[in-house]
């Protein structure tokens, strides 16, 4: 009989559950949108009504399928502070939603903060940095932050609550947290300038078995008590995951697409990083580091629609697309609020269009392209994830990046084929491909040119 995986996929945006059999077909899924709670002492996840949906998602597939392994992804610079004895959730203070901005006020963080050339993480706003997180609650939350006896990555958050076991594991700690050495494969200086070792779990890989559902959960679901729990990983790792052999045959890029649009390249030398570019080093499951360039494309994508009166669901055509090219409007960054190449900057839309996904679209797409030049990205372009959906970015990227492949994965469900990819024992099988032809916008390169010159770095 085939083994059953359920994959806990936590995404900024959403939230999905499902379960994939050993050829990585979907068999179930839900979704539901993830909360953010403004109250309180900052704004966080709403932790308890996350849980007791996950609770009553499991218990509904506990009635329609034997589940011999949960596996667990999430979205980065997120942590719990924990101590078991502090309820059902065990934390001790709320999980901080990293885009609360009051962490930057706290402006001595610049003072203890590692150099680049330790941690290949790019000073970013808000609380993008999971460090400055911590800097933050341990100065403002003193007593509840000694109290705490672990503190977990988000995605062994999860599998605490699923088993009771502390972990923790690379890919979120050497994701952008300034906490992580990618050259040392070990915790950076600034672990041990807020005296935190103590209070970290053991280090295990990704794919280590963490336990077996706790007995309170299995009673509580209907879950075998013999249901296994992967410890898991950071989101746009478990995408790239499933190329990782690739890699060993010949250069390539992976684009993983969702509120944040990463792109991996393996080849590029962590020398070529520019910090100031939100370009950084991504640790792999193995630890290896990984040159990344990223911008928060779903997010951006959504705020220009918004601002040219659409939704980012509305149809559109490359017609729409070359009407916008010959009329020379552009969408210059930055949308976000301080992240991508051009962060900082203050966004403008110049000229008028109707079609706000159109825009976006070209907008994503010149990001992208840019983001790979400063990778000097090499070989085949793989595209993951929710972009999958808008076939005219592709095209247009392809028509971008003329000396490269552009191929589109079969899979829709990248982060979590890649969480899943833990829980099997055939990982080393590729997902299928299929090439995208490039769009024939006319006028495109000089539109380009003109896009890049607009903005200021």
């Amino acid at each position: 009989m085939s083994k059953l995986c359920a994959v806990l996929d936590v995404g900024k945006t959403n939230v999905k559950i499902h379960v994939l059999n050993e050829g990585y077909n979907s068999r179930y899924c839900r979704s539901r949108s993830n909360v953010v709670v403004a109250s309180g002492i900052y704004p966080h996840h709403d932790i308890p009504g996350l849980w007791q949906w996950i609770c009553a998602t499991l218990t509904e597939i506990a009635g329609a399928f034997s589940i011999d392994v949960i596996a667990i992804t999430t979205h980065g610079a997120t942590a719990a502070l924990v101590n078991p004895e502090a309820g059902d959730s065990g934390l001790v203070l709320p999980i901080m939603d990293y885009e609360f901005d009051g962490v930057a006020e706290e402006s001595d963080y610049a003072a203890i903060r590692p150099p680049f050339s330790e941690t290949c993480s790019p000073e970013l706003p808000a609380g993008l940095n999971l460090g400055r997180q911590l800097h933050w609650q341990k100065r403002n939350c003193e007593r509840a932050f000694e109290d705490a006896l672990y503190i977990l990555p988000y995605p062994q958050y999860w599998a605490w609550r699923l088993t009771g076991t502390p972990t923790s594991e690379v890919t979120t700690w050497g994701c952008h947290t300034d906490l992580w050495c990618p050259d040392k494969r070990d915790y950076s200086s600034l672990v041990d300038h807020l005296n935190l070792r103590a209070k970290l779990p053991p280090l295990v890989s990704a794919d280590a078995v963490v336990g077996a559902v706790s007995e309170a959960l299995a009673k509580q679901t209907g879950l075998s008590a013999e249901c296994k729990v992967i410890a898991g990983l950071h989101d746009s790792n478990a995408s790239y995951l499933r190329y990782l052999e690739r890699g060993r045959e010949r250069p390539f890029t992976v684009i993983s697409t969702g509120t944040w649009v990463v792109s991996f390249s393996a080849s590029t030398p962590l020398a070529s990083l520019d910090e100031n570019r939100d370009m950084l080093a991504n640790v792999d499951i193995n630890g290896d580091p990984v040159a990344c360039a990223r911008f928060m494309g779903g997010r951006e994508f959504a705020e220009i629609c918004r601002r040219t009166g659409g939704q980012p669901e509305d149809p559109f055509s490359a017609d729409d697309m070359q009407r916008i090219i010959d009329q020379r409007v552009f969408a210059l960054p930055d949308f976000s609020g301080g992240s991508g190449p051009f962060g900082g900057l203050a966004s403008r839309l110049t000229g008028h269009t109707d079609s706000g996904p159109a825009l976006a679209t070209l907008y994503c797409a010149l990001m992208i392209d840019f983001e790979l030049e400063l990778l000097g990205s090499e070989g085949d372009l793989i595209i993951e994830g929710a972009w999958l959906r808008n076939p005219l970015l592709c095209c247009l990227l392809a028509q971008l990046r003329r000396d490269q492949h552009v191929l589109l994965s079969e899979d829709e469900t990248g982060t979590v084929s890649g969480a899943a990819q833990l829980a099997f024992a055939d990982r080393g099988t590729a997902p299928a491909f299929r090439a995208v032809s490039p769009s024939r916008l006319s006028a495109l390169e000089a539109y380009r040119l003109a896009w890049r010159t607009r903005p200021q770095k």
